[in-house]
C-alpha cells in the first residue's frame, strides 16, 4: 500500500520574489523614515534619504532584468502595500486608546501626518518608479547588453526629478517655504542621485549575479519585457 503523499507547489528557481520581498520593504521602511525632516549641516534632508535609493536601485535591477512587466507588477504591488500601511495606520490613530496608555499624543506626532506623507510617497513612488523602469527599458531596446550605466543614470535622472518634486510638494509646501523649500527638493534630488551614481558599481554586481542566477534570461521568447 502506498502511503499519502502531500502535494505541494513548487518553487520557481528565480530570485524574483525575493528581490520584491526587498523593495516593498525598503519603501514601506522609507515612507515612515520620511515623516522626520532631519539636519545635516546647512542641508535639510527627510528621514527616508537612506533607504529610499536603494528602493531605486531594486527598481533598476527588475526592470533591467525582468522587463517593464515585471517592474510594473512591483511597483503596483509595493504601492498598494504601502497604501494599506497607512490605512493600518490612520485606523489605529482613531481607534480609543486603551485606559492607561499615555502615547497617544506621540503617536499622533510622528504618524498623525501620515495623510499628507503617504499621499506624497506614494504619488512620488508610483510616478517616478513607472518613469524609471520605462526609460530603462526603451534605453535597453536600443543598447542591448551594453552601457548599462546609461540605463541606470538615464532612468534615475528621470525617475528621480518626478519622484523627489512631486513628494516635496504634496508633503512639504506650506510647512517649510521659499528658498528653503527649493533647498530641501534641490538638495534631495542631488543626494538620492548622487548616491545611485556612486552605489553603481555595486548595482552592476547584483544586476550580473541576478542575470547570472535566472535560467531564462538569455531566452528572450521566454521572459517577456
Amino acid at each position: 500500500m502506498t502511503a499519502h503523499q502531500p502535494h505541494y507547489a513548487k518553487l520557481q528557481p528565480s530570485l524574483y520574489p525575493t528581490i520584491l520581498v526587498l523593495f516593498v520593504s525598503l519603501l514601506l521602511l522609507s515612507n515612515i523614515s520620511a515623516v522626520k525632516l532631519i539636519a545635516v549641516g546647512p542641508l535639510i534632508l527627510d528621514g527616508g534619504i537612506f533607504l529610499f535609493p536603494l528602493v531605486y536601485i531594486l527598481g533598476d535591477v527588475i526592470a533591467e532584468v525582468y522587463g517593464f512587466r515585471a517592474a510594473r507588477r512591483a511597483v503596483l504591488l509595493a504601492f498598494a502595500i504601502a497604501a494599506l500601511a497607512a490605512l493600518t495606520f490612520w485606523i489605529v490613530q482613531i481607534v480609543p486608546a486603551a485606559a492607561g496608555w499615555e502615547n497617544q499624543e506621540s503617536w499622533e506626532a510622528v504618524l498623525g501626518f501620515v495623510p499628507r506623507i503617504v499621499l506624497a510617497s506614494l504619488s512620488g513612488f508610483l510616478v517616478g518608479q513607472l518613469l524609471n523602469a520605462y526609460v530603462l527599458v526603451r534605453i535597453k531596446q536600443r543598447t542591448d547588453e551594453s552601457k548599462l550605466w546609461v540605463r541606470l543614470l538615464g532612468s534615475t535622472a528621470v525617475g528621480q526629478v518626478a519622484d523627489t518634486l512631486i513628494f516635496c510638494t504634496i508633503a512639504f509646501y506650506g510647512v517649510i517655504t521659499g528658498a528653503e523649500f527649493l533647498n530641501y527638493v534641490v538638495t534631495g534630488y542631488f543626494y538620492k542621485t548622487l548616491i545611485e551614481a556612486l552605489l553603481l558599481p555595486i548595482t552592476y554586481r547584483v544586476v550580473a549575479m541576478v542575470k547570472a542566477r535566472e535560467p531564462t534570461y538569455l531566452e528572450p521568447a521566454l521572459a517577456p519585457a
